[in-house]
């Protein structure tokens, strides 16, 4: 409420997890929220990934190797992590700058900063989830590194030893021996494991609709297939959005359109160096050998989660534009990829295929804060593959910053003026 007695308004362009977040702690701090969407609410990349909640994740993905390996993709195009070949410039200065930050001192750099406001997430759900009573299969179990083979365990654990040494995660080894007993949906055989107990799991798609039903009941109006046409500006500050459902006016200006974003930068009059990295997965039913664990595979790039009545193996990574097609080849290179660890059959009916754009920054850290030239414009973006994991913690930046509220963590290191 402003000093005439008014409550202030806030509209949200974006209705994923993040957006949803965005309007949560806008809320919270007293705020009048509409949150609009193109299509639908949690409709697109936070629907069906794979549903981690990982402080674990602190390595951005700017590590010594990742150049070498996209480019290697160029010519395989059954690869998890593709790069199309493709004319346009902006991936190209996206994939220059990304190749700069791939080093060494910038893993720690960019790590730390993922760790506070990972951690800080983590601390969020833990309160929001049980408070609101979000029935989201919210599970802390953990989550499951397992490999394959004795190079890979060997590879794994200099992984291990740089999230203990540098980060204090830490881990369980389990031995390949022991993992049909840790986890019998498992096969035996397999080299090993690392478990790290501080991840978390819920399903998306569940998670979404309970808090976006918990908003809707406190009072946030939600417009879905609202696209936003046109952003009207005056005098440093934006005044109205001109949306397929007309004009739309507000206090302040939330932009959580994850790898949309970056087609805003103009309007918005900033930088927004994002590129959609394309993901799948595939949903099946519950088998009766279904893993208790949510697990990733790092030798092939894949992830299994499993939900109460089915369960989702997910991942890859293409930088292939806004493409929408799904190909049935990289649907199927997630059932081969999954196929050498389960016991459960990964060629059953499906319930659902996707996909979703991932929006990916250069330096792995997402963009949180005031536009610089726009004074109630603010991005809530860039996520990368940790939209969900992020969520919390960034709408509650979001909150603080537009309302001058001192932040909860360090915001800096995540401001769109570092662009």
């Amino acid at each position: 409420m402003n000093s005439r007695g008014r409550t202030e308004t806030a509209i949200v362009v974006g209705g994923g997890v993040v957006g949803i977040a965005c309007a949560h702690y806008l809320t919270k701090a007293g705020l009048s929220v509409t949150v609009i969407d193109k299509g639908t609410i949690a409709g697109a990349c936070s629907h069906s990934n794979c549903g981690y909640i990982c402080p674990s994740h602190v390595l951005p993905l700017t590590e010594p190797g990742a150049i070498g390996m996209a480019i290697k993709s160029l010519f395989n195009p059954r690869a998890p992590f593709r790069l199309k070949p493709s004319l346009n410039p902006a991936l190209w200065t996206w994939m220059w700058q990304f190749a700069r930050r791939c080093n060494h001192r910038q893993v720690l750099t960019a790590g730390k900063h993922l760790q506070s406001i990972l951690d800080a997430s983590m601390h969020e759900y833990r309160q929001l989830i049980p408070e609101h009573s979000l029935d989201c299969e919210w599970k802390e179990d953990g989550l499951l590194y397992v490999l394959q083979t004795e190079r890979g365990m060997e590879r794994f654990a200099e992984t291990d030893r740089m999230l203990t040494d540098h980060f204090g995660v830490t881990a369980r080894r389990i031995a390949g021996a022991e993992l049909p007993e840790f986890d019998p949906g498992l096969k035996p055989g397999l080299a090993g494991a690392f478990h790290y107990p501080g991840d978390s799991s819920v399903r998306p798609d569940l998670l979404n609709r309970e808090w976006a039903a918990h908003l809707r009941d406190v009072g946030v109006r939600f417009f879905e297939n609202c696209e936003l046409q046109a952003v009207r500006k005056s005098a440093g500050r934006v005044t109205a959005l001109k949306t397929s459902e007309g004009e739309l006016e507000a206090d302040r200006f939330v932009f959580a359109m994850g790898a949309w974003t970056a087609r805003w930068s103009s309007e918005l009059q900033c930088r927004v160096p994002i590129q959609p990295g394309k993901g799948y997965s595939i949903t099946m039913f519950r088998p009766e050998s279904c893993p208790r664990h949510p697990i990733l595979f790092p030798e092939h790039k894949v992830g299994v989660s499993p939900f109460e009545d089915g369960f989702r193996l997910g991942s890859m990574m293409e930088f292939t534009g806004y493409d929408k097609s799904i190909p049935s080849h990289r649907i199927q290179l997630l059932r081969d990829s999954a196929r050498p660890y389960l016991m459960a059959s990964v060629d059953g009916e499906a319930q659902e295929t996707w996909f979703g754009w991932r929006p990916m920054t250069w330096d792995s850290l997402p963009i949180i804060g005031a536009t610089p030239r726009l004074t109630n414009a603010f991005l809530a973006t860039g996520h990368n593959m940790l939209g969900l994991s992020l969520a919390p913690s960034t709408g509650r930046l979001i909150a603080e910053i537009a309302t001058g509220d001192k932040t909860h963590i360090d915001a800096a290191p995540f401001s769109p003026s570092r662009f």
